[in-house]
């Protein structure tokens, strides 16, 4: 846990203890993100700023804030070095960077403008970071904060201004903390569970427990690193221990209530846009109209309740399937672990029973042979082929034939066919059952032939009558992980 606070490396911690930070909502600690560069950057800062303060000499004479906020810059650079420079880690630098320039030149220290130009150098670096979970979450909560600070401060400097003394100082920093974690949180969650489709219910509560106690064990980590070439690294790593196993033990404890971590419906694309533009509406403008906002945020979220999830589920090699059950769970035949997951996430539950290799579901909608499987829904009947003995029958009496070897015959009868071939040149399947036919999703059709897609090429025109094009996210991705993973 130290190493990952210090560098990120997460590849020694233990999973049930990964399991707890994810379902407490406390994942983000073990990552070289905005948490920990900012307080590796606040703390430098206000050490050196301290120290020079100090010496009346330096302090009358010089600007030291601006030379504080310079070495915290370098700092800040050489702990993103430290960290191997992941995507997250440089992102985070660049938005504290900005902030500390901003101090250089006198400007505000956080504003939405400077939220803004740290988009634009984050997406000139890496236009890609648009579309991916660490950009939107961050920067939305950044926004958020931004945008909460500006209408609170003057109402929170009156009232510590009414309120001197240490106490109050304490409980206004638990408020701080409590109401950052609400604001970042909501913020987040949307983006959150459009990627992971999962949601900690009590992560404010985790949050402000655990978030005080990593503020206290990353200056020991900043002062083992600087005791390390002496050898006297022990001295901070102990007592940082100990900060450490007490976040671990909140983490457990908030993993363990009931309901900590939700799985959430699919947000489909359009959900997603509908909620970002609402969520910048109200979060740039200053007016009262800011709050109409909301209305495209709550027909974004309704996305969720819309969706439906696939009938079938295939894989790019036809080695892994999944149906519906009557109950809604999907029912998986085999796969790594990865897959499963990822699967029961988009498109689950998981249901409690096995794939039956001889005989009926308890549902009755699959029954199976050595040969294949036979899947009926709203009286379609779908073709699950794993031998070529089981081409023909399947040919012969199914509506929809999904084959994980080649069909090299004319195979005339069902709508739709998906074969060996198919799976290898579009990648994994997702199929939606209707009474008149079947919509298809493939990794390959929500990537286009573009000259960065994986295995670009020039596809026939799908059937009118029994396959439509679907412009939303795929439900499944390609998976890699080994079989026997």
């Amino acid at each position: 846990m130290a190493a990952a606070l210090v560098t990120g490396e997460t590849g020694a911690i233990p999973r049930p203890v990964m399991d707890d930070y994810r379902d407490s909502g406390l994942a983000h600690i073990l990552s070289i993100s905005g948490l920990h560069m900012s307080m590796a950057a606040g703390l430098v800062f206000f050490v050196v700023r301290g120290g020079l303060a100090l010496i009346p000499a330096v302090a009358l004479r010089h600007p030291i804030k601006k030379w504080a906020a310079a070495v915290a810059l370098l700092a800040t650079f050489f702990y993103m070095l430290l960290a191997g420079a992941p995507v997250p880690a440089q992102r985070s630098f660049l938005m504290t960077g900005i902030v500390l320039v901003a101090v250089l030149l006198d400007r505000a220290a956080l504003s939405m403008r400077l939220v803004a130009w740290a988009a634009v150098v984050v997406l000139l670096l890496a236009p890609e970071a648009l579309v991916g979970p660490s950009f939107q979450m961050s920067f939305a909560a950044v926004a958020a904060l931004v945008a909460a600070y500006e209408g609170l401060a003057p109402r929170l400097a009156g009232w510590r201004a009414e309120h001197p003394g240490l106490p109050a100082a304490a409980g206004l920093y638990l408020a701080g903390v409590v109401l950052s974690t609400l604001v970042a949180g909501g913020a987040t969650a949307v983006y959150g569970a459009y990627h992971f489709n999962r949601f900690a219910v009590w992560s404010v509560v985790a949050n402000a427990l655990a978030v005080p106690l990593s503020g206290i064990a990353m200056p020991f980590a900043a002062l083992g690193l600087l005791l390390m070439p002496l050898g006297l690294d022990a001295l901070a790593w102990v007592p940082m221990g100990w900060c450490v196993a007490a976040v671990n033990r909140v983490a457990n404890m908030v993993a363990h209530w009931p309901a900590a971590a939700v799985t959430l419906p699919v947000l489909p694309l359009w959900g997603m846009a509908a909620f970002s533009l609402g969520g910048c509406w109200l979060l740039l403008w200053r007016r009262p109209w800011r709050l109409w906002g909301v209305l495209p945020m709550l027909v974004g979220l309704s996305g969720m309740a819309l969706d439906r999830p696939p009938d079938i589920l295939v894989d790019s090699r036809g080695y892994s399937m999944g149906v519906r059950t009557a109950d809604g769970a999907l029912l998986v035949n085999r796969g790594g672990r990865i897959l499963r997951e990822t699967w029961t996430r988009r498109a689950g539950p998981a249901a409690a029973e096995r794939w039956p290799r001889q005989g009926r579901s308890n549902d009755g909608r699959l029954a199976c042979d050595p040969q294949g499987c036979v899947y009926r829904v709203d009286g379609t009947l779908v073709a699950l082929v794993r031998e070529e003995g089981g081409v023909d029958a399947a040919c012969a009496t199914a509506a929809v034939v999904v084959s994980a070897v080649p069909i090299r015959q004319a195979c005339k009868g069902p709508a739709v066919v998906v074969d060996r071939f198919d799976l290898w040149r579009r990648g994994a399947h997702a199929l939606w059952l209707n009474p008149g036919g079947a919509r298809i999703e493939t990794v390959a059709g929500w990537q286009g032939d573009r000259p960065w897609s994986h295995k670009p090429h020039r596809r026939k025109k799908p059937p009118a009558v029994a396959v439509t094009a679907a412009p939303e996210e795929p439900m499944v991705d390609t998976p890699t992980d080994d079989p026997d993973d």
